[in-house]
């Protein structure tokens, strides 16, 4: 493969794989979360767990699993015909809820590619319905499953179907979707199988380390833009266990010569909650970012990212040590590291870099037994930030969130809620001479009893403007009208009304004068 047409065929036709096994999963799904808020990502990795390629779905799931999969794949004897389950977050997963099903391509008797997908369960046993709690060790938020072999010669491994049934309530819905799951990875493996069979593998190793090189290039050549010189930034979680209520994130950016380096020292050691981050969320943070920086055809490939170096103090909030608790540092923290990267970048390229969105994935986790036993989670978006170039667009999931929202009818078809209001928060985005967008609110009202569980960010502190532009309406909580804080365990009984409203997104450049 000598020419540029060649090479762009062959990027694409890794990418399709991974959107059909995207299609796949979809399809046969059960819940809401995968099958309609499309909560799960796919991708395709060479046989040393290096990143081939990746569909258009989750950063915070794909830099993360690619940052992992190296060390994953290594510790495992695999067998044509695998497939292997994983959502420990210290040993190559996110958090709990994100269940990843890996499969083996054998060719000739060798282990050439991989194929894998992660997706978002709502319940894997944890005590509090949906499964992200207010925890504080790593076990209270569910089933915690090391690289376990989940289908083995043409059988489900019958061991771990029993874990599955003894820990999770709704344990015939999350095996239904990991046979979903498995069903998407059959179908990358015949897809990318025809591949090898029609072009050899050797061509397959050639045609990988061009895209690589190709990707590599444009990398390089997106980052050198960036000023040489160190850039600083912190921002903050709302934690009222943390000094003035809040934990710092600190970070400083350099480039030399043709790599780029992300310190986090100064950041907050690790915390009593579920705030932190397992190294590989904050990788795919900050990859996420500096992506963003290049050309849109830049593949995305283990090349693309090798001139990034990150460095994390271990047992700090961004490189949380096992057994601390992680359901908020894959939503929450992962959120705030993009905030101060942009932010420490905003120094050395102020036309380039947008203010603060929302920042949070305003996450509601709920459900109860009565009339049935019901489990729901949710994503809400918010304000994005302006820049120099337009204003920030409204009610949006941003940055490391790509997922839709539950629509009204289905949520209310499936789950004993009613959805009084669904709006914009006309008004909330930052001010200035391009205006951040505005945030969103939602109104429930409970028709059954029901316990919640809300991760929320941006409560307190507002998101930040640039250039002289105002920063965003910070967000609120509220349960039958009165304040809730950021973080909550709540119990809610038929009748109750639970209120969530998001961030605007920050302004950019000074507003314009007030007409007289």
């Amino acid at each position: 493969m000598t020419d540029g047409i060649s090479l762009a065929l062959f990027s694409h036709r890794m990418e399709a794989i991974c959107a059909q096994m995207g299609a796949a999963l979809q399809r046969a799904a059960l819940s809401p979360n995968i099958r309609d808020r499309l909560d799960f990502s796919c991708a395709l990795f060479d046989g040393a767990g290096r990143l081939i390629a990746q569909a258009a779905h989750i950063p915070v799931h794909l830099g993360s699993m690619g940052f992992a999969m190296q060390g994953l794949v290594r510790g495992i004897d695999w067998r044509d015909g695998d497939q292997v389950v994983v959502n420990d977050p210290y040993s190559g997963g996110t958090h709990l809820p994100d269940v990843t099903v890996i499969a083996p391509l054998f060719h000739e008797g060798r282990c050439l590619a991989f194929v894998a997908n992660r997706a978002h369960h709502a319940d894997v046993g944890a005590e509090a319905p949906g499964s992200m709690p207010l925890s504080r060790r790593l076990d209270e938020e569910g089933l915690v499953l090391a690289p376990t072999v989940l289908w083995r010669d043409g059988q489900w491994c019958a061991p771990v179907l029993a874990r599955i049934r003894a820990a999770c309530a709704d344990a015939d819905g999350l095996l239904a979707d990991l046979a979903a799951q498995a069903s998407a990875n059959r179908r990358g493996l015949q897809r990318l199988a025809a591949t090898v069979n029609a072009m050899g593998a050797a061509a397959l190793g050639e045609a990988l380390a061009q895209r690589d090189a190709y990707g590599r290039q444009l990398a390089q050549a997106a980052l050198a833009q960036l000023p040489t010189g160190r850039y600083r930034f912190v921002d903050y979680l709302e934690d009222p266990a943390g000094p003035d209520g809040r934990l710092a994130i600190r970070v400083a950016l350099q480039r030399d010569g043709d790599r780029v380096r992300v310190d986090f020292a100064g950041t907050a050691a690790q915390a009593p909650n579920n705030l932190n981050c397992p190294l590989p969320v904050t990788a795919a943070a900050v990859h996420y970012v500096l992506r963003c920086l290049m050309p849109p055809q830049t593949p995305a490939c283990a090349g693309t990212f090798e001139a990034i170096d990150i460095a994390a103090p271990p047992g700090s909030l961004v490189n949380a040590r096992a057994p601390a608790a992680v359901a908020a540092g894959n939503v929450e923290t992962s959120s705030r590291i993009v905030d101060v990267v942009l932010g420490a970048l905003a120094e050395a390229m102020p036309d380039r870099i947008p203010a603060a969105s929302h920042g949070s994935m305003n996450n509601l986790a709920m459900g109860g037994r009565h009339p049935r036993a019901w489990s729901y989670y949710e994503t809400m978006g918010g304000g994005m930030g302006a820049g120099a170039t337009g204003g920030g667009l409204a009610g949006v999931q941003t940055h490391m969130t790509n997922t839709r929202n539950t629509p009204v009818e289905l949520l209310e078809s499936v789950y004993p809620l009613r959805v009084e209001r669904y709006a914009l928060r006309r008004g909330t985005g930052g001010a200035g001479q391009r205006r951040g967008g505005d945030g969103l609110y939602r109104c429930l009202r409970l028709l059954a009893p029901a316990e919640a569980t809300l991760l929320t960010e941006r409560r307190a502190l507002a998101p930040w403007g640039l250039a002289g532009g105002e920063p965003g309406a910070a967000g609120y909580n509220r349960l039958n009208g009165q304040p809730l804080p950021a973080k909550a365990a709540l119990r809610l009984a038929p009748g109750d009304v639970l209120e969530l409203a998001s961030a605007g997104g920050g302004g950019f450049g000074p507003p314009p004068p007030a007409e007289d």
